[in-house]
């Protein structure tokens, strides 16, 4: 006797699933508010599933041999840096990012530089209509014979077509508007999604197509849908910037073909993305001269490190409670090390409003801009400009001792390029003078520190 097909009702941002209609309980613990459970019909099974025949065997892992031109240059340089070299052959890269970002754009100029190099290429458009695509594409000035342009929701229909087209590479914009008819949840549901993901991953490594996915993002930041679409796809890359601001940060935060800590930058024109070959030049472009509570810091981003600006501002609290407000940094950590500020080194906050960001937009998460967090607060709260020739690098402690940071070499490097000439650096970093091609002094404390840059009596 064949069941009854049952409901399932399922949370749409993280998957929860319940039998019993109502709000999701994990999301509310999470803070995200009452989130509506939608209902979701299972779709009974037509019959026994049969073991998938295949002729790989378990083999020796000395006798696989890696095929030579797995991996294809997209042509452009920051794109196959974030990715490791180059699109791999049979991949599933998954781009997501703020609506009006630029994912489209990008994957479109993506699509003129593959079809150059791998044609052909499939762009499968499930949300805008061919007209809106064919007018980008001309503000692009693309034009290239290997590009093939769709515009399908039916995964299934793409899916049929592939024989007959047999494309090398292929873009889905977006995972949110495709849908399979054998579902009968609505596309961008998680069963959808999720269902979806998993097609297109079998098909891309099954033919061997190198697959590009377009991701919304949630309010929250995240990527819309289920969380086991991250973990489906060989590559997360997350597309940043601000609307206001001309330059795009491409992140990779997963990567199975190359690191995870590689960011390309691009700068948004009137035709579209171009390439910022050197980044640390663009953000320090408007850095002012002499300014008090402006410190330079460099931030590695994978093997490639990156100047930025810090920028601080301390003044008189008007209000009861001191104001701490923090634009491109970490808010919690921005708080300690002002209390390490004023608890080591005997500078008063506690009735100062403290504003802290990072200029242009950047953002900064690692440790070796603790220092430069502190020497920015400090100079904005005495008025005294910190040199404008000098880097600052270190990690703070709780105890007010600056410990070491990695790569610091090639930090100073590129700082030499950039026309510095002096550097502030944790002591214990400090094992070959001859080598450092700036002009270094070590530092054990935040004291230290403070009296190198801004003059001893720091009051």
């Amino acid at each position: 006797m064949t069941p009854r097909s049952a409901s399932v009702y399922r949370c749409q941002q993280c998957g929860f699933a319940s039998p019993k209609a109502g709000t999701c309980p994990d999301c509310l613990r999470a803070g995200a508010g009452y989130v509506q459970l939608v209902e979701e019909r299972a779709v009974p099974a037509r019959g026994p599933r049969r073991p998938v025949a295949t002729q790989d065997r378990p083999r020796p892992l000395k006798d696989i041999a890696l095929e030579r031109g797995d991996r294809t240059p997209t042509g452009i340089g920051e794109l196959d840096r974030v990715l490791g070299g180059g699109v791999v052959r049979g991949s599933l890269v998954l781009i997501g990012g703020d609506p009006g970002i630029g994912k489209s754009t990008l994957l479109l100029q993506v699509a003129r530089a593959l079809a150059r190099s791998a044609p052909p290429v499939l762009y499968v458009s499930a949300e805008e209509s061919a007209a809106q695509v064919k007018m980008r594409a001309d503000r692009l000035g693309i034009a290239a014979d290997g590009l093939l342009l769709w515009t399908e929701t039916d995964l299934a229909a793409v899916q049929a077509h592939l024989d007959d087209v047999k494309p090398r590479a292929l873009i889905v914009d977006s995972i949110q508007t495709v849908y399979l008819p054998d579902l009968e949840s609505a596309p961008g549901s998680v069963t959808q999604v999720r269902e979806c993901g998993a097609r297109l991953m079998t098909l891309a490594k099954g033919l061997g197509i190198a697959t590009f996915l377009v991701g919304h993002v949630t309010k929250e930041g995240a990527l819309a849908g289920p969380r086991v679409l991250e973990h489906l796809v060989d590559t997360v890359l997350y597309f940043e910037g601000e609307g206001h601001h001309a330059y795009r940060v491409l992140r990779a935060v997963k990567n199975r073909f190359g690191s995870t800590n590689e960011i390309g930058v691009f700068e948004m024109g009137e035709h579209g993305l171009t390439e910022v070959t050197n980044p640390s030049e663009f953000f320090l472009a408007e850095r002012p001269r002499d300014a008090a509570g402006s410190v330079i810091v460099s931030s590695l981003e994978g093997t490639r490190p990156l100047l930025v600006e810090l920028q601080a501002l301390v003044a008189r609290a008007s209000f009861g409670t001191p104001r701490r407000t923090v634009l491109g940094a970490d808010y919690n950590r921005v708080c300690v090390l002002l209390a390490v500020l004023e608890k080591r080194a005997g500078v008063p906050l506690a009735s100062q409003d403290v504003f802290v960001s990072v200029a242009g937009g950047g953002r900064v998460t690692e440790p070796a801009a603790d220092l430069g967090i502190v020497l920015a607060a400090a100079s904005s709260y005495m008025d005294r400009p910190v040199a404008g020739d000098v880097l600052v690098l270190g990690e703070v402690g709780l105890t007010g001792e600056v410990r070491a940071v990695a790569g610091l070499e090639l930090r100073l490097r590129e700082a030499a390029a950039l026309g510095f000439r002096r550097a502030v650096v944790p002591a214990s970093n400090i094992t070959e003078r001859g080598k450092l091609p700036l002009e270094v002094r070590g530092v054990a404390t935040v004291n230290e520190a403070l009296d190198a840059l801004l003059g001893a009596g720091h009051d």
